[in-house]
Order: structure tokens, then sequence, then C-alpha cells
């Protein structure tokens, strides 16, 4: 038996990584009749029935999975937004990072594009994102700035690069490992927003250690999966302040609420707490129906 992990699956065909060996790999059938569906990042065993190609036959229990990108068993999630063209869309942004949250996964933010920003709008969205905290790497690829500061934060560690279409997740990825030459779209005049480069998450080996996925972008995202009682548990800064009369209380219209009142005393951001209640009240009604 032959241990590997997958790195990329397209057609039915999951391309297995093993001692610097690429095995094409085809699943079993039982997996199917299980209604499994192998993903990128599973570990694997796999049976060789010739030369480099052969059966999945079994897959280790995973760590985590993230359904959007569709990729397991990852370190953290190095979520892009771009600081201009497109402008940071911060309900996408906030809906991300609750999502990782919710899967268990490390969180960096990089806002990429700085050199496009001379009003610096993007310094807010910084401090916001440093204050729950989260690392957050600023970038330019025009300029070469944070691009070392984005490689050690991926170093030795199994990444997924994720975020909205047209932040230049590829672009920075071909400068982390020059070449990769991983396709790059342009920004769409009529909607300003980007073009989807990447169409499947496929992990690559860094030369400096690690691995790292450069997945699909994409303008939305689903978090209905998280029951609303879940949902606080997504932001962890309000674990510092949780000191509520009623333990079931859930931050929104309780009285003495620790979590208000740190809101009202300036230590929680106020945009933070009004997307907070903009989805516990979508994931409430998600359950009516």
């Amino acid at each position: 038996m032959i241990k590997g992990v997958i790195t990329k699956g397209i057609g039915g065909f999951y391309y297995v990584s093993s001692d610097d060996k690429t095995y094409e790999c085809r699943a079993r059938g039982k997996f199917r009749l299980d209604n499994i569906t192998p993903m990128v990042g599973d570990i694997v065993e796999i049976e060789e029935d010739s030369s480099m190609k052969g059966y999945i036959i079994s897959i280790q229990e995973r760590k985590n999975q993230m359904l959007r990108p569709t990729i397991a068993n990852i370190d953290q999630v190095i979520i892009v937004v771009a600081a201009k063209k497109p402008d940071i869309n911060m309900l996408l942004l906030q809906k991300f990072l609750v999502y990782a949250e919710y899967v268990n996964l490390n969180i960096v933010v990089c806002i990429n594009k700085i050199d496009l920003d001379d009003e610096k709008d993007y310094v807010r969205a910084s401090d916001m994102i440093r204050s729950i905290p989260y690392e957050v790497v600023e970038t330019s690829t025009k300029q070469l700035l944070g691009i070392e500061q984005i490689k050690l934060a991926l170093k030795d560690k199994i990444s997924v690069f994720a975020g909205p279409s047209g932040a230049g997740k590829s672009s920075l990825l071909n400068l982390i490992q020059p070449g990769l030459t991983l396709k790059t779209g342009d920004l769409s005049k009529k909607i300003d927003r980007g073009t989807h480069t990447t169409r499947h998450a496929e992990l690559i080996k860094l030369e400096f250690g690690g691995m790292v996925a450069d997945t699909p972008g994409f303008t939305s995202l689903d978090i209905s999966e998280i029951k609303h009682e879940e949902l606080q548990s997504c932001f962890p800064e309000f674990a510092r302040y949780a000191e509520c009369k009623f333990s079931s209380c859930i931050h929104n219209k309780e009285p003495h609420c620790g979590v208000k009142t740190a809101l009202e005393n300036g230590h929680i951001y106020e945009e933070r707490y009004k997307h907070y209640i903009q989805f516990l009240e979508e994931l409430k009604n998600n359950r009516r129906y």
C-alpha cells in the first residue's frame, strides 16, 4: 500500500502525491456506495495497478473540511481581499471569517493591492481584523510588499488561499514561488469584480516548505449550516466580554449582556457587531423553513 495526499481532482481522477511521486488514481466503487467523495487534501492509501496509476482504497478520517472551496485537512486559511479594484466587500469578508472560525481553521487575512489605495482606507479594515485578533498581512505584488511575510505564514503548513475574484490570489502565489505561472485575470470593467481564473482546488508544494491551494474566487458564501446559537463562538472577541446575566444569552435583545456593554464602551467594533446581528437574523429565519 502507498500512503499519500490528494493534491488535485478532475473528472473522476485523483492525483495523489507520495514521496515526490504523483499517482493518477480512481476511487473504488465502495466510496460511491457509502456516499463518500474524495477531496483534495485527503490522506489516502492507494493500490498501484500499473506504472504511476492506481486506485484509492481508504481515506483517513478528516480533521476538518471546507465545502467552499472543497478541501480537507487544512492548517490555515489565507483570506485574500483587495484594498481597491475591487473594494473590500466587508459583508463577504465577515462571512468568510465566520465560516473559517466555524470549521476551526487558523486565519490570516491578506489585504492585497495596497498600492492602489492612495487614501489608505484599508487601514480601518486592518485595525478591525487585528482587534479580533487575527493576523493581517498587507501586500502589493506591484511593489513587492509583504511577500516575505506571507511566505513566513505559509512555511511548513498546509494552507488554502481563498477570497473573492479579482483579489490577486494567483498573482501572489506566482511571486511566492516563481515558476508556478498560475493564470491571472483582469478585473471586469462592466461589473468591477475579477474574472474566475482558478477552476478547481489544487495543492501545490512550496519549495520553502508546506503546501498551498489556490482556489476559485467567489462573490457569495453560504453559512446556513451554522446554528444561530453557535454563531457567537465564531466571533472570538465576544468571549472576552461574555459575562452575561443569562447563560443562554446570544447578545441580541437580552438585558445585562456583557458583549453589548463592551460594544457601548468601544471594546468591540460596531461594524462587527452589526454583521453579527445580521447573520443571526438570517440563521434564525433559515430555521423557520
